[in-house]
């Protein structure tokens, strides 16, 4: 015991101190994309046939973070004289069509479910629901519940039944053979209930988008409440996202 207190106190407190103060991601990280309107139309043309997910409007110069997967590659492509990504981690939307964009994100707040903010403001259980993913949007949820972000400070936590949830958080393209365990899911979460799409596969598919054994977007099968964008997205973007939306 005394060991452990000792630990205790060498260690000092590691949870993160946001949303008090703002945090900043390493360098490398991908955060909202921006979008030059003064390039050069080949260079945005490039961009485009580069794209392996076929996010970029060359003519309209936007990019739909829905199918992107923030690999960089348009970045790179245009030298960010076209595509930059920034460090800026609060990408959530509450409406799909704001996932398209030149690099102006609507003020998730502002867009949030008000009934939502009264109902779950101090209290919010969530069931993951994984239809078919990789395992990269449900680690980087499931680290929300480690010492550094501590989701459960705020009130949020993972329950193992739908039938103790206020809303289910689904990953994955949805595959066929998930498709009914996610509906009996959602069909077992009592009204109201809050629906949150995770990652480019939930989103729009991702890289499996155009296959048959997918479903192209949890939102033609449910209404969804919150779009959470990435490939997989940051847990910091999860974090904002649940915080800003529901609290």
């Amino acid at each position: 015991m005394l060991n452990v207190l000792k630990n205790r106190f060498e260690q000092g407190c590691k949870t993160s101190t946001y949303p008090k103060e703002n945090i900043r991601l390493l360098p490398r990280y991908r955060g909202r994309p921006k979008i030059n309107p003064d390039a050069p139309p080949d260079v945005a043309a490039a961009c485009a046939t580069a794209c392996p997910q076929e996010a970029i409007d060359p003519a309209a110069k936007t990019i739909d973070m829905g199918r992107c997967v923030f690999c960089g590659t348009c970045e790179r492509i245009s030298r960010s004289r076209f595509v930059a990504f920034t460090q800026d981690f609060s990408i959530a939307v509450a409406e799909k069509e704001h996932l398209i964009t030149a690099g102006d994100i609507p003020d998730l707040a502002a867009h949030s479910r008000q009934h939502f903010k009264k109902l779950f403001g101090r209290s919010l259980q969530l069931r993951q629901v994984s239809a078919a993913g990789c395992n990269a949007c449900e680690a980087d949820l499931n680290v929300l519940a480690t010492p550094f972000f501590d989701l459960a400070r705020f009130g949020i936590n993972f329950v193992a039944s739908p039938r103790h949830a206020d809303g289910i958080v689904v990953t994955g393209p949805i595959s066929r053979n998930m498709k009914t365990a996610l509906l009996q899911t959602y069909e077992a979460t009592p009204e109201p209930r809050a629906v949150i799409a995770v990652g480019s596969c939930a989103l729009t598919g991702g890289p499996f988008r155009g296959s048959p054994e997918i479903t192209e977007g949890l939102d033609t099968l449910l209404p969804v409440d919150l779009f959470i964008p990435g490939c997989p997205p940051h847990p910091m973007t999860n974090l904002h996202a649940l915080l800003t939306f529901f609290k």
